[in-house]
């Protein structure tokens, strides 16, 4: 009998998770045409973002590249929070973009059309309601409370590209969520969490709206990608804290996002500031 690797063992242990079809992922994405050039699937990486920012830099990597990886070690969301999950409990992938015909001043909605692109993706191939934290962060409801299922985390790449991560939780249990206000689709009440599917609506919808922000020269209003947006985000109409770079922060009510993706807080004093970048807080109304 021949020795098997305790790898393979591993793979298999949850029958509830199994491993990604990665010929079918290509056959479905890849097309003449298309986005999509490449589609690598890992068992295991420390960061998908940082791997793909790597072979951008070193030239190994273009346009419509995506890796996708069963389990990442060392995963990162914003502000350099680390992000695990068990092996297969999970989407882990990120892409590569160059938006070259678009002005470099609008590159910062990039995180957002992907947010837009996978809360319509899951929507429509999980069955699940979802809405968007600014800026990119996917909720879900379980037993009436909004929890975080995924994240949307961006970084510069190579000569002029950027390389766009997403995290997102499909079969991840109540007992291995690693805070309490952590989700998963399961959790959530998903019609399925097939992840083939799943990933491919996601990437599907994200050739989709880049697509169209890209004809619209970058523009979000043209594109309809601000009122979509817009739409789609539950942190509008509520009462915020803005925690900004420097130990400041701010409290308001968040009523729009402009024209660059920035959250607009109106403060008590009668003051409409727009934030850029920081970590928002939901609070409740008092």
């Amino acid at each position: 009998m021949t020795p098997r690797d305790a790898s393979d063992d591993s793979r298999w242990s949850d029958l509830d998770r199994p491993p990604l079809n990665a010929a079918a992922l290509r056959r479905g994405l890849v097309q003449e045409g298309g986005l999509w050039r490449e589609v690598e699937v890992v068992q295991s990486t420390g960061s998908t973002n940082s791997d793909l920012v790597a072979l951008a830099g070193a030239g190994k990597a273009g346009e419509g590249s995506v890796l996708v990886a069963e389990e990442q070690t060392a995963g990162r969301g914003r502000l350099d929070r680390q992000w695990t999950a068990p092996a297969r409990s999970g989407l882990f992938f990120s892409v590569l973009l160059n938006p070259a015909e678009v002005p470099v001043a609008r590159w910062g909605w990039l995180p957002l059309i992907t947010g837009v692109a996978v809360a319509t993706g899951l929507s429509r191939s999980a069955g699940v309601d979802t809405a968007l934290k600014w800026p990119n962060d996917l909720l879900v409801s379980i037993g009436g409370e909004e929890r975080k299922a995924g994240g949307v985390l961006a970084e510069r790449a190579g000569d002029g590209g950027v390389v766009v991560g997403v995290g997102i939780n499909v079969t991840l249990r109540e007992n291995e969520l690693p805070v309490p206000q952590a989700g998963s689709l399961a959790l959530a009440g998903a019609v399925s969490t097939d992840r083939d599917p799943l990933l491919r609506a996601m990437l599907r919808s994200l050739e989709e709206w880049y697509g169209r922000w890209r004809e619209a020269g970058g523009d979000p209003a043209v594109s309809g990608l601000q009122e979509t947006y817009a739409a789609g985000c539950a942190t509008l109409g509520k009462t915020v804290r803005a925690e900004l770079p420097g130990d400041r922060s701010i409290t308001g009510e968040a009523v729009a996002v402009d024209g660059d993706g920035r959250l607009v807080i109106a403060t008590e004093d009668g003051v409409q500031e727009p934030v850029g970048a920081g970590d928002i807080v939901h609070l409740r109304p008092l």
